[in-house]
């Protein structure tokens, strides 16, 4: 069973990358964002916490009494509001909450037993009345009273649930700002990735230009990072052509190496039947012909596989048509059949001459073998070349025609032939990347439809 082979995009792989990049830079940058905005707004908390403690110490008065008192309280209306989270209180010696804001109620604060240096402020969290959490500035003062100094502890303290408002407030109005860099971000991505990859999809098309016969190799326009993998396919490319001109001399010396011996046997099947031995000179010469022509379809075959620059080809298919007919008119079999040809003046198809007069010479030839009277053929010019072939003779059973074109299927054993000559039409139709069908003719006999590519370099004429 075979596994379906999971597809491996560098472009999604591209876009996972920035994703996870960017979701990672802009969860840390808002991570970074809100603790700075934390610790600026603590940073001012704590500021107005120490005005505020100042303007309570500057507010102490002790009476002749002995009594501590404040001249004024504070003017911020939370510390009037009972549970506000703003707070002050005022430790003296041995009585916590000696003096405290109506904001705690009958709530105390208990600050820690640090040992704090006289005037210096410091900084705390503590617990509060109602579960809350305390962002805390206290100092410790000594007033002058009538038994010596009396130390105190002052302390200012604020909700930190303030805090916490401030920070997701923030982070709310922030939201939509990150979301735009994302946004910008992403189309950014995009453009990269678009960039980036236009050399791969440059070097796509050149590939599919070359495989089409419209150029030959890779330009050179490419970025440097590119240009190894570009020069490294226009070498692949120049090995190619120098393994295919190998290939066809191989084959052309190939030809020549059996051309001689089967002309020689020609001459020897001639000399026997100038000695009398007619039979066997008849045998010998049918049997070197076959092997010949056998060779020249070889050859065709050869052309077709080794890579041949089909693309830019180009040959005339009446011109092609009007020498085979001459040729065929000269034949026995040929000058027996009425031929008729219905086309244009000029029909040129994307296709080497050769392998032309290789394709159009087989289905001539195969319908002068069959037909009885007549050969009919037409030759239409559309988006492209269609050639249609029709005889009158016996035809062929319709449960055989799609067997048509096999090699080395010969349907009527009786008849001269080694199969080889449909099948090499089909090898050259379908080097071209045309069409080849096999119906019935209206006449009874085989009726043959080539579709050829449409030389595009040329104007056809449509005239009959």
């Amino acid at each position: 069973m075979n596994r379906v082979r999971p597809r491996r995009s560098l472009r999604a792989r591209l876009w996972i990358g920035a994703a996870l990049s960017i979701t990672l830079a802009l969860a840390v940058a808002g991570l970074g964002l809100l603790t700075l905005f934390e610790r600026h707004v603590e940073r001012r908390i704590g500021e107005e916490l120490r005005a505020q403690l100042n303007q309570l110490a500057a507010a102490m008065t002790i009476t002749p009494e002995g009594e501590v008192q404040l001249a004024r309280e504070p003017a911020d209306p939370r510390f009037a509001q009972p549970l506000s989270g703003l707070y002050w209180q005022i430790d003296g010696p041995a009585r916590p909450g000696l003096l405290r804001s109506r904001s705690l109620w009958d709530h105390l604060v208990e600050l820690t037993d640090d040992d704090l240096d006289p005037g210096t402020v410091h900084a705390h969290e503590v617990m509060g009345p109602d579960a809350q959490r305390l962002l805390v500035r206290e100092r410790r003062i000594r007033l002058q009273a009538a038994g010596g100094l009396m130390p105190l502890r002052l302390m200012v303290g604020v909700d930190r649930a303030e805090l916490i408002a401030a920070r997701d407030a923030f982070a709310a109005d922030m939201l939509p700002y990150l979301a735009l860099i994302a946004l910008v971000l992403a189309l950014a991505t995009f453009v990269q990735i678009q960039t980036g990859l236009a050399p791969l999809d440059a070097v796509r098309r050149g590939l599919g230009e070359i495989r089409t016969g419209r150029a030959r190799r890779l330009a050179e326009g490419y970025p440097d990072e590119v240009m190894p993998l570009v020069g490294e396919v226009n070498g692949l490319l120049e090995a190619r052509e120098q393994a295919i001109e190998r290939a066809r001399a191989w084959t052309a010396d190939l030809a020549h190496g059996l051309k001689t011996p089967l002309s020689a046997l020609v001459a020897d099947a001639q000399r026997l039947r100038e000695q009398g031995n007619a039979p066997l000179a008849d045998d010998l010469e049918h049997l070197a012909m076959g092997m010949r022509r056998r060779v020249e379809r070889e050859l065709v075959r050869a052309r077709l596989r080794s890579g041949a620059d089909i693309h830019q080809a180009g040959a005339d298919v009446v011109e092609t048509l009007h020498r085979l007919l001459r040729t065929l008119q000269r034949t026995p079999e040929g000058a027996r059949l009425d031929w008729q040809l219905v086309a244009p003046a000029q029909a040129r198809a994307a296709v080497i001459g050769d392998d032309v007069l290789e394709l159009l010479g087989n289905l001539l030839e195969n319908a002068a073998k069959w037909a009885r009277t007549e050969v009919d053929i037409r030759v239409s010019v559309g988006d492209r070349i269609e050639i249609d072939i029709e005889d009158d003779g016996p035809g062929v059973p319709a449960e055989q025609t799609p067997r048509l074109g096999e090699r080395g299927l010969r349907l009527d054993e009786r008849r001269e032939g080694n199969g080889l000559g449909l099948a090499i039409v089909r090898d050259v139709v379908d080097a071209y990347g045309g069409v080849l069908d096999f119906a019935r003719a209206r006449t009874g006999g085989l009726s043959v439809r080539v579709q050829l590519p449409r030389d595009q370099s040329e104007s056809f004429s449509a005239d009959s």
